[in-house]
């Protein structure tokens, strides 16, 4: 099971990236606007670069400064990379990370055209980073840890990479309660970020017996369903998808042939139809820090 949800993920996030969905649509603005982004942040960056996946904006709330690394897990379009990149200046970087090669290629794009020469990319899955021990300053992610299979390998993972003193700054998506059984095993719910996610309690615990220190797993308060607003706003086709199998059915349609909508959003945005999410589920902000060394 745990093969089919990450081809999934990878299936679909691969379809986002190449959809044309963009900050030039409304509702992906508005997604954008709804978690913490202002309009002059998202003027400051390729409009390619928004897709409306987000739910916070870790770079709001991270304190980055000049000449740090900060590396964003499951970057994406490379919309927090890029506000990262110009928070670090030149003598900083700005380190995106994803396991997804239509991602990685759409935010490699955005990066040279916003002239962001400090930001990088690498292919890689959030739980086997390719960076150094104590190589980082400040770790963030977007809406990504609550879909990574194996989380206390991932939150090991950020420690490791972390210098002493280094510090966590997440927006991710957290249980309130458990979640009904017929959601909890929707796959459609895994990649739409709910069904993966865990209890705020086990998060918490979570960064504990990893090594973290000074943890806060904080409810934004934020509507969920703020998600629903991108539905139908894909430039491009996404397939849609064999949620048995974890692949593209009917490959024969091209790009704005019979199936013009974009696969993620829409399902999510039926989930949205179908449960009151935010009765579960928030939008979380997750600070922590590597304790510094002992003496």
């Amino acid at each position: 099971m745990s093969s089919e949800i990450e081809r999934v993920v990878r299936s679909q996030y691969g379809s986002v990236a190449t959809s044309g969905l963009s900050g030039e649509h409304a509702g992906v603005r508005a997604v954008a606007e709804a978690f913490g982004y202002s309009p002059e942040e998202l003027a400051s960056i390729p409009a390619e670069a928004n897709m409306g996946l987000s739910c916070g904006n870790p770079t709001a709330t991270a304190n980055l400064k000049l000449g740090e690394t900060v590396v964003d897990l499951g970057c994406g379009g490379g919309l927090d990379v890029l506000l990262a990149a110009a928070k670090v200046g030149p003598t900083g970087r700005a380190i995106g990370i994803d396991m997804t090669p239509q991602m990685l290629e759409l935010a490699r794009r955005n990066a040279a055209k916003a002239g962001a020469v400090n930001a990088e990319f690498h292919y890689a899955t959030i739980d086997n980073l390719p960076l150094p021990d104590a190589s980082v300053d400040c770790v963030i992610s977007n809406c990504v840890i609550n879909l990574a299979l194996d989380k206390p390998a991932v939150w090991r993972e950020i420690v490791r990479v972390l210098k002493a003193g280094g510090r966590l700054a997440v927006s991710d998506i957290a249980l309130k309660k458990p979640l009904p059984p017929e959601l909890g095993a929707d796959v459609t719910a895994y990649v739409g970020c709910i069904a993966g996610a865990v209890l705020i309690e086990d998060y918490r615990r979570g960064l504990a017996e990893a090594g973290f220190a000074h943890i806060e797993v904080i409810d934004a308060g934020t509507d969920l369903n703020a998600y629903a607003k991108v539905e139908n706003q894909s430039g491009c086709c996404s397939p849609a998808m064999d949620l048995a199998n974890g692949l593209p059915l009917a490959a024969d349609f091209g790009c704005c042939g019979p199936r013009t909508e974009d696969a993620l959003h829409n399902r999510l945005a039926e989930l949205l139809r179908r449960y009151n999410v935010n009765d579960y589920a928030a939008s979380v902000r997750v600070f922590a820090v590597k304790p510094a060394k002992s003496r």
